[in-house]
């Protein structure tokens, strides 16, 4: 059983789509951002960055206690390990599906959360700070598209992978982005392809 703390964001759509896939045993465990939950001692000693998604993992492979695990990046290695799924043993091919992860999690993901921030809900609209963050937006869905047309749709070796997983949910709010998903459209059909899946279906029934 995995315990997933959990709030519907990118990040923890992540870990839901890779439990959905793989169909492991799993509770939501809310972790409620907008009243601070994520400050709780009690989630502190899991996730000590108080941010969410953690996990604790109940029947890890060795059979020892129960392992908990932070960083929503670390959380799909972790399991992509466990269950020998989503990630070549391929050396290569790991490699590639490592770059790319560390590329959505370094980049990806913290701008375009920069994005949301500046143009959705900052206090004060900061246009130097909003425009900043739509180019480096744009650039960085540039880079995914040439990446997705270079290596037959999808982002490491040659089928769906973690890499896929941690870039996909912050595509999800593409037009809040001001993105023009039309100019890359490596990356709607890349999208498409995922949405159909129904493992993403019904990881996204808890999108609420």
């Amino acid at each position: 059983m995995i315990d997933l703390y959990f709030w519907p964001t990118p990040n923890g759509f992540k870990i839901l789509l890779f439990l959905e896939e793989v169909g492991l045993r799993y509770r939501i465990i809310p972790v409620n951002i907008s009243t601070g939950a994520q400050f709780d001692p009690a989630f502190l000693k899991i996730s000590p960055n108080n941010k969410m998604p953690a996990v604790i993992d109940h029947a890890p492979a060795d059979g020892g206690a129960a392992v908990s695990v932070f960083e929503s990046g670390a959380i799909l290695l972790y399991l992509a390990e466990k269950t020998g799924q989503f990630l070549s043993s391929d050396a290569r091919v790991r490699l590639e599906t490592m770059e790319w992860l560390f590329w959505q999690m370094a980049g990806f993901g913290p701008m375009l959360g920069q994005n949301h921030h500046f143009s959705l809900y900052a206090p004060e609209k900061i246009p130097y700070a909003i425009k900043r963050y739509q180019d480096e937006t744009t650039r960085l869905y540039g880079v995914l598209d040439k990446r997705l047309a270079s290596n037959g749709g999808w982002l490491a070796g040659s089928d769906y992978s973690i890499a896929d997983m941690a870039a996909f949910p912050w595509t999800k709010t593409w037009k809040a982005q001001s993105i023009n998903l039309d100019q890359f459209p490596h990356v709607a059909k890349w999208r498409d392809a995922i949405i159909a899946r129904p493992a993403t279906q019904r990881a996204y029934t808890h999108d609420k």
